[in-house]
């Protein structure tokens, strides 16, 4: 059976965008992999947190993790932070990966922008963390969205550069895994830009706890354009909110675009919206239940997140153990 190893941010309750793009692929990977889900506090910190809001937050995500379905008895769910082997081994990738590299990874860009020099040096060397999140587990498969490729093509370089360095076949290759219909789920008030946390507007994103009305409220809402639903893929090329609503509706019934535009298609955004509100509040309103649930018993997620700690310590310390062994450390 093979090892998985994914993270996620601890921004709080999870948004559409977070539960289509990755966890309910988490959460499907669990039947036939061996699995480790990471709360990644220590990427999280490469910009400034409120020290309150970040332990807040990650016992929100945890929370609506194990709402969503990861399971915890079976598999490992653990903070980043808790577990020093990530730290240990992300100083040695440090030494290992080139500065050419990481000046090629297009994410740094894009979050450090125009004011590059004033960006923490954390958020230059992540991706090198990141590699050793995955290699501290000998972990072989990462599911990813397609704007992390690009990291986990730097993660197989540090490991192909470190057995080459030391003669040796110890880390092994990471295949990427991008799974299902919708793995960029798309902001309702912009389809060129990704569903996400970090945007002002909140009726901008559809959050896991959202209630009926709420969903109702940002669906009606949501940005379309005046032209009826499409009946082929080709004119749904150039509409980027009518396709993120599309690639919404088919993710959520496991159906491709191609099957809602042959049941839609020619209508108009009003009956779709109402049908895609009726589908959204039939699948989130469990999660968002659960979710309430285990918030309501912080000390059950504490425990869990105690405990998954403890069970990922105790695979990634032997390897991290035998880096600094081949290293040279006494």
């Amino acid at each position: 059976m093979q090892r998985v190893f994914s993270g996620i941010a601890p921004s709080g309750i999870p948004t559409l965008g977070n539960y289509l793009g990755a966890i309910r692929n988490w959460v499907r990977l669990q039947a036939d992999h061996e699995c480790l889900w990471c709360v990644v506090d220590l990427h999280a910190i490469t910009v400034w947190q409120d020290p309150v809001a970040l332990r807040q937050q990650t016992l929100e995500m945890t929370a609506a993790l194990l709402a969503c379905g990861v399971n915890p008895s079976e598999h490992i769910l653990f903070p980043q932070s808790a577990v020093r082997a990530h730290v240990q081994l992300g100083w040695i990738f440090n030494c290992i990966a080139r500065v050419g590299w990481l000046n090629r990874m297009t994410q740094f860009k894009d979050k450090a922008g125009k004011d590059r020099e004033n960006a923490s040096s954390g958020l230059y060397v992540y991706p090198n963390l990141m590699a050793a999140d995955i290699h501290a587990y000998h972990a072989t498969r990462v599911p990813v969205g397609d704007d992390q490729r690009q990291h986990l093509e730097l993660a197989n370089d540090i490991a192909k550069k470190f057995n080459h360095d030391y003669g040796m076949n110890f880390f092994p290759n990471i295949e990427p895994l991008v799974l299902g219909p919708a793995a960029r789920v798309m902001s309702l008030r912009d389809g060129t830009r990704k569903m996400s946390k970090s945007d002002t507007s909140d009726q901008s994103r559809i959050n896991l706890t959202d209630d009926p009305d709420m969903i109702a409220l940002k669906i009606r809402r949501a940005k379309t354009d005046s032209l009826p639903i499409p009946s082929n893929l080709a004119d749904l090329e150039e509409r980027p909110e009518a396709r993120n609503l599309i690639g919404i509706f088919a993710a959520l019934l496991d159906a491709d675009h191609a099957t809602v535009l042959t049941n839609y298609g020619g209508m108009g955004f009003g009956p779709f919206k109402a049908a895609l509100i009726e589908l959204l509040v039939e699948k989130l309103s469990p999660i968002a239940s659960e979710t309430r649930r285990h918030l309501n018993d912080k000390g059950l997620i504490i425990r869990v997140l105690k405990t998954g700690a403890e069970r990922a310590a105790a695979i990634a310390d032997p390897i991290v153990a035998e880096v600094e062994r081949i290293v040279g450390f006494m």
